[in-house]
């Protein structure tokens, strides 16, 4: 089975990053991201196509699939695009406006819900009636993300916290690994800038040591992401996010550590990438629950 990009999927993935970088500059990081200004970047991905990607094109969507929507979810998790992606991606056909960006749809996750305020629907496991009234919020660890904690846990599988949704687990690998290979780069860049004893950083080996091992995470988990995307076989995305959750918060720490002290300051992303990284490793599923997946495929543990 051949892997490769196509031509088209390169230039869909260098059309993604081109848009991105209009619509999200590294300067959009460093103001807060309301309502309105959430909105506002929704129609702007709809009008791109982003969320019908996957939808037929007699439906009005862009008719590709997995694999290309992979590759657009990677870009987005390199610059950090705020918002419940993956939730108004997914809602896209069922929802009225979330094909188009009109309509901001997120998700429950076990007791959390991200995004409560900015969103016109909150998607749940079917036939679930979900109790928003009392939802609380909380101070997330990543201040882009808002998140509210449910009065009780949302019951049963596929949304909730230990569940497994491959589709939206294969998508939210696609963004930690685009902001692990995005804290690669930045760390290599970094080493060659920053210097000690009048050397770059770069040319001790510990510091080659770390970079070395941030790219071989990436490379890893990008063949994983990318041949789950193509098989779509839910073992096989689980541990495809198992790797991404691993390479993307691993990697973000290793920048950090390369970064040093300045690594923790407003004027670098790289604290806002171990953020996030944290965040969505703890979605769809978590680690524990992508590792009972594995562990159960494979005849391990039980009893």
């Amino acid at each position: 089975m051949d892997f490769r990009l196509t031509e088209d999927q390169r230039a869909l993935r260098a059309g993604t990053r081109e848009l991105l970088a209009r619509l999200w500059p590294p300067e959009a990081l460093r103001e807060p991201v309301d309502r309105a200004r959430l909105r506002g970047l929704w129609r702007a991905l709809g009008d791109a196509g982003v969320f019908a990607l996957r939808l037929p094109e007699a439906a009005g969507g862009v008719g590709l699939g997995a694999a290309e929507a992979v590759l657009v979810f990677e870009e987005a998790g390199r610059v950090l695009l705020p918002g419940p992606l993956v939730a108004t991606h997914l809602a896209a056909g069922t929802v009225e406006g979330a094909a188009t960006g009109e309509s901001v749809v997120t998700r429950v996750d076990g007791e959390l819900v991200a995004w409560l305020e900015a969103a016109d629907r909150v998607a749940g496991d079917p036939g679930l009636d979900l109790d928003l009234t009392g939802a609380v919020p909380l101070r997330s660890v990543d201040p882009l993300t808002p998140l509210h904690r449910l009065p009780r846990p949302a019951a049963g599988g596929g949304a909730g916290a230990g569940g497994h949704d491959p589709a939206a687990a294969l998508l939210t690998a696609a963004e930690q690994l685009g902001s692990a290979a995005r804290t690669t780069e930045s760390a290599v860049r970094y080493a060659g800038e920053r210097e000690q004893f009048g050397r770059p950083v770069g040319s001790f080996q510990a510091v080659k040591h770390l970079c070395a091992e941030m790219l071989v995470r990436v490379e890893i988990a990008r063949v994983a992401v990318y041949a789950a995307a193509v098989t779509g076989d839910p073992v096989e995305i689980a541990g495809a996010k198992l790797l991404a959750d691993e390479a993307a918060v691993l990697g973000a720490r290793d920048c950090v550590q390369v970064y040093g002290g300045m690594g923790f300051t407003w004027e670098a992303e790289v604290h806002l990438h171990l953020k996030r990284a944290w965040t969505r490793a703890r979605t769809w599923p978590v680690a524990a629950a992508a590792e009972e997946i594995e562990a159960e495929t494979l005849g391990v543990g039980g009893g």
